[in-house]
């Protein structure tokens, strides 16, 4: 049987698939209990299976398959889930993603899986279940869950970096524990560290050091720091590599079994133990210590998703796969077809025949009909988007350690194809900046009277011709006097300029090129860092980015986007000797003025409209129109524009009649022309720009 015909469908398939274990994987770790979500998990994973089976794609079939044999135990109750376990699956699904983008790259789909694929055996065979009851009961020989229940494990080992260790001493690995010291002459201390790492990373791996590898890269360190470490070398050869290393003073390194190592994690229980009762003691305000007996997913996070369908109910459906490249063709060959239906139009007025007319009458409303079901074939509801967030954003908390409400809304608002392709990586980069920077930990939100829970929104909404998408977290919100102190320093703007800005003009400097406000630069993000790069993209879109925040209450980013990039209906209008289109959607009426009536205010023109006053634009003046002029007028024609709750009045020389218009990029070498955003042919072949209303509202 001939497989390649079929890959197209099995790609598609198999990302349905992936996302729905996804989302099911993030809604069973907030219900863990509930069957029901193990039992949609175990069939999108016994799909996947045959799926790849069929197709030949071993690794991807042997890897579900262990998957299976895990949630096959915990749906008949033999298994109960816990962090390790759901961390275990997680991985897989990263593989199995991995994998199919490999094949989608034309790859055999290939990857070494076989930790994962151990550590899943061990779970079904029971030998996962026996460690953490030995471990258990050594703990409680110790008498170190007393001492622990005062201490933050996380500054020593955590569960899962507990557990790794001791697979790998059982595994016959060499597990050391390394203490290395930089001379006191070191200049790049982070530099040395680095170097450091890179040789252990090339013979092994380094489960834990201290302090955190942020912090060495930052050089908040004194000039030692230690690790927990795994190898296949032995200590002589890794201390012989590591010393060699210029401005390495010293290397302390201790091989680790079992009763090393909880004795040396007892140690440290008893001094973090000790620490903590002493600042216990001397601080004025009660500290609030997170209990250790806590299970992981607790203390961490708790990722509200949307919840999630199974992929075999989308499947089912009436539906056929178009290849997007014959979509893209269709749509250009209609726009073309609207050229000339505007155009017979035009013919049909000019020579008033009745069949003529009839049958253009005719060909307009079926055309009509015709360009709705070609929009709405390109539209697609951004959940396909949004739907990769959440598990995300559970990985994030967890990394950062904090506890994230993570509520989506909107997700089945449709938007233009390209620019659903093009606007997932600006989001991506706003969400982390809101979960790094704007929430803040279980500590600080307690300290600052706030619930534990830090919530994070990501809505997305119509209004006219654009969508709306906001990111809105309660965090601790952008400091106006960090940003300008910044802002100042860097020389972007002067101290005068800064007492003079509002608020929204002080944020948009966070967009400015390599503009940072951040005391320390994660690995996740950094504020300011980057959003140049965000506004650029979204610009490029055709839309605007706005930032609203206020300090210790949270922070709202607001990304506007057009509906669409193909086809809008427009109001034309004459300027002098140029035609130019409006979007019909930002148009709330059209109006004739006496010149006579027009009123000033400091010097600007305005005009009295239902109970209110709002500003006069003249278009023709501001584009420096050919043959537009006011003089001799004694009235004119009005086009009332709107944005959000802003009005303005334009006035115009013709109002030549609604019509619809096939959007045109103006091409490389007209770009930041003000007020423009694309061009369109009319009917009688001449090319009439398209204004931007929103541009003329700011």
């Amino acid at each position: 049987m001939e497989l390649n015909q079929y890959l197209s469908i099995f790609i598609d398939e198999s990302r349905e698939h992936l996302q729905a274990l996804n989302d099911n994987m993030l809604t069973l770790e907030n219900n863990p209990e509930d069957i029901s979500i193990v039992q949609d998990i175990f069939r999108s994973a016994h799909t996947l299976k045959g799926m790849s089976a069929t197709m030949g794609f071993e690794d991807l079939a042997s890897l579900t398959h262990e998957m299976e044999n895990v949630l096959d135990m915990v749906r008949n109750h033999k298994l109960q889930m816990d962090s390790f376990i759901f961390d275990c699956i997680f991985k897989s699904l990263d593989s199995l993603e991995t994998m199919v983008d490999d094949i989608i790259q034309g790859g055999t789909g290939k990857a070494d899986v076989s930790q994962i694929v151990k550590d899943l055996k061990s779970i079904v065979s029971g030998e996962y279940l026996a460690k953490q009851e030995v471990a258990a009961a050594q703990t409680s020989n110790n008498n170190v869950s007393s001492i622990l229940d005062d201490v933050n494990t996380d500054q020593i080992l955590d569960e899962y970096q507990y557990s790794i260790i001791l697979q790998s001493i059982e595994s016959k690995f060499h597990v050391f524990f390394v203490e290395v010291t930089l001379s006191s002459q070191c200049v790049l201390k982070a530099a040395r560290a680095y170097m450091v790492f890179n040789v252990l990373e090339n013979r092994g791996e380094v489960v834990k050091s201290n302090p955190s590898v942020q912090d060495l890269e930052q050089e908040k360190f004194d000039l030692s720091f230690s690790l927990f470490y795994i190898s296949q070398i032995d200590r002589e050869s890794l201390e012989k590599e590591l010393i060699n290393i210029s401005e390495v003073e010293s290397v302390n390194i201790l091989p680790l079994d079992r009763t090393t190592l909880d004795e040396m994690l007892y140690q440290e229980a008893l001094e973090l133990a000790a620490t903590n009762r002493a600042a216990e003691e001397t601080a004025a305000a009660t500290a609030t210590v997170t209990p250790v007996a806590k299970k992981s997913e607790e203390k961490v996070q708790n990722v509200k998703p949307k919840a999630a369908s199974a992929p075999h109910a989308a499947v089912a459906t009436r539906t056929i796969r178009v290849d997007i490249d014959r979509l893209d063709k269709l749509i250009n060959l209609f726009s073309e077809l609207l050229i000339d239906r505007v155009r017979l139009e035009q013919l049909a007025s000019e020579i008033r025949k009745n069949e003529l007319t009839e049958t253009v009458e005719h060909m307009a409303r079926v055309s009509t009909d015709l360009q709705n079901m070609v929009l709405k074939l390109r539209m697609v509801p951004i959940d396909s988007v949004f739907n990769r967030f959440p598990r995300m954003v559970r990985d994030l908390a967890k990394t950062l350690n904090k506890k994230i409400d993570f509520v989506i809304t909107g997700a089945e608002t449709e938007l233009d194809r390209t620019v659903i392709e093009e606007i997932g990586d600006p989001l991506v980069h706003l969400l982390r900046n809101s979960l790094d920077h704007g929430v803040e930990t279980v500590e600080e939100r307690i300290q600052a009277g706030k619930i534990e829970t830090g919530t994070v929104h990501l809505s997305a909404f119509h209004s006219g011709n654009h969508v709306f998408i906001e990111i809105v977290d309660d965090g601790k919100g952008i400091s106006r006097e960090k940003v300008l102190k910044s802002a100042i320093k860097k020389g972007s703007i002067t101290e005068e300029q800064g007492a003079k800005m509002t608020d929204q003009e002080v944020y948009q400097l966070l967009f400015a090129s390599g503009f940072s406000t951040a005391e320390k630069i994660s690995d996740v993000s950094g504020r300011g860092v980057g959003l140049d790069v965000v506004k650029t993209k979204i610009q490029s879109l055709g839309g605007s980015v706005q930032v609203e925040s206020t300090l210790g209450v949270g922070t709202k980013f607001s990304v506007q986007l057009p509906l669409t990039l193909s086809i809008i209906s427009a109001m034309l209008i004459r300027l002098g000797d140029e035609k130019y289109a409006f979007p019909l959607s930002s148009i709330v009426e059209t109006a004739a003025i006496e010149i006579s009536k027009i009123r000033y205010v400091h010097g600007n023109a305005m005009l009295e409209y239902r109970d209110t006053v709002i500003p006069i634009l003249t278009l023709g003046t501001m584009l420096q129109v050919p043959g537009y002029s006011l003089q001799d007028k004694t009235e004119s024609d009005l086009v009332i524009i709107r944005k959000g709750d802003k009005l303005a009045a334009v006035l115009v020389d013709e109002l030549v009649g609604q019509q619809e218009i096939v959007l045109k990029p103006l091409g490389k070498y007209l770009t930041n022309l003000f007020a423009v955003s694309g061009a369109t042919i009319l009917g009688d072949g001449h090319v009439a720009l398209i204004i931007d209303t929103n541009a003329l509202l700011k």
